[in-house]
C-alpha cells in the first residue's frame, strides 16, 4: 500500500476512533436510507451496500464524466455521529475520503473511474462496510461488513 493510501486509511480510522459512540434505537426496515442525489446531476447508483442497521453506502457513476462518487446516508437523521465515505480508484495516487460527525450523510467523494476497478466504503457510528475490486467488468467485488472500527487494506482486511 502506498503512503497516500495509508494516510487516507489512517484519517478514516482516526475519525472513527475520535468520535463518540452514540447509542441510538435500531432503524426499522421501513426506514431504509435512499440515495439523496448529492453527487450531482448525471450520477446514477451502480452499487450500494447496507451499513448494518444504520444506513447505506452508495456508489454512483456519471458516464459522461467517467467519474465515480460515494456517499454514505443514514436511515434517519439525528444527533451527529462519526461517519465516513471512502473511494479509491485502482491505480490512483490517493484515495478520496470524507469523515466527521454528521447528522445525515458523509461525502460526496469523487474519483475518475472510467475503465477501472474501485474500492469503496462507508461507515456510520460503529458499523462499516468495505467493497474491494468493484464495478470493473467481470471481476467479482469482495465486500467486508465490519462492526467496530473500519478495516483498511494492509491493516488485516482480506483483499478480494
Amino acid at each position: 500500500m502506498n503512503l497516500s493510501r495509508r494516510m487516507a486509511a489512517t484519517a478514516v480510522l482516526a475519525t472513527a476512533i475520535a468520535g463518540t459512540v452514540a447509542l441510538t434505537p435500531q432503524a426499522s426496515a421501513a426506514t431504509k436510507a435512499a440515495y439523496n442525489g448529492v453527487c450531482g446531476s448525471g450520477y446514477k447508483v451502480v452499487n450500494s451496500a447496507p451499513i448494518g442497521t444504520k444506513g447505506t453506502v452508495f456508489l454512483t457513476y456519471n458516464s459522461a464524466k467517467g467519474k465515480n462518487c460515494v456517499v454514505t446516508v443514514r436511515n434517519a437523521t439525528g444527533k451527529a455521529v462519526p461517519m465516513f465515505a471512502y473511494l479509491y480508484v485502482q491505480g490512483a495516487d490517493e484515495a478520496a475520503e470524507d469523515g466527521g460527525a454528521y447528522t445525515s450523510y458523509a461525502g460526496p467523494v469523487y474519483g475518475d473511474g472510467r475503465g477501472k476497478c474501485v474500492d469503496w466504503a462507508g461507515g456510520i457510528d460503529n458499523q462499516s462496510t468495505w467493497t474491494y475490486g468493484s464495478n470493473c467488468g467481470s471481476l467479482k467485488a469482495h465486500r467486508v461488513p465490519t462492526g467496530g472500527y473500519p478495516q483498511t487494506p494492509g491493516y488485516g482486511t482480506p483483499r478480494g
